[in-house]
């Protein structure tokens, strides 16, 4: 059952904290480079934000918002299969370049209103 109200809050939400994040990331030198980079195809990945650090090195950013705390909170969202698809669509993204930078992958995790920015959250291994 479709709730387009809801939907759009959801998203609106979500939207609004990348936001937040994005701004964060470039108050701390960080550069934009790519946003909602997607994979073509079903079953694909989608990076929320590609920045690159001061030295060069290319960061995968996963943005993660939640209201509270209660089940783990944002960052704990993060799990196995969500990173697997975050590095499968960074393999990706890195394919289209000539020379591969240093990577990392980046958590923001938007909480009642704080922002946790968790640097190498995972690798791809």
């Amino acid at each position: 059952m479709d709730f387009p109200g809801k939907t759009a809050t959801t998203k609106q939400a979500g939207d609004a904290a990348e936001e937040r994040a994005l701004a964060h990331l470039e108050t701390a030198g960080l550069r934009l480079v790519a946003r909602n980079y997607r994979t073509p195809g079903r079953g694909g990945g989608e990076i929320d934000l590609v920045m690159q650090d001061r030295d060069g090195t290319l960061v995968f950013v996963e943005v993660r918002r939640r209201a509270s705390a209660a089940f783990g909170g944002a960052a704990a969202s993060v799990g196995a299969v969500k990173q697997r698809r975050i590095v499968f669509a960074a393999r990706h993204y890195l394919m289209r370049l000539p020379k591969q930078p240093p990577c990392r992958f980046d958590v923001v995790a938007v909480q009642g209103g704080e922002i946790e920015w968790l640097r190498a959250a995972f690798d791809a291994s």
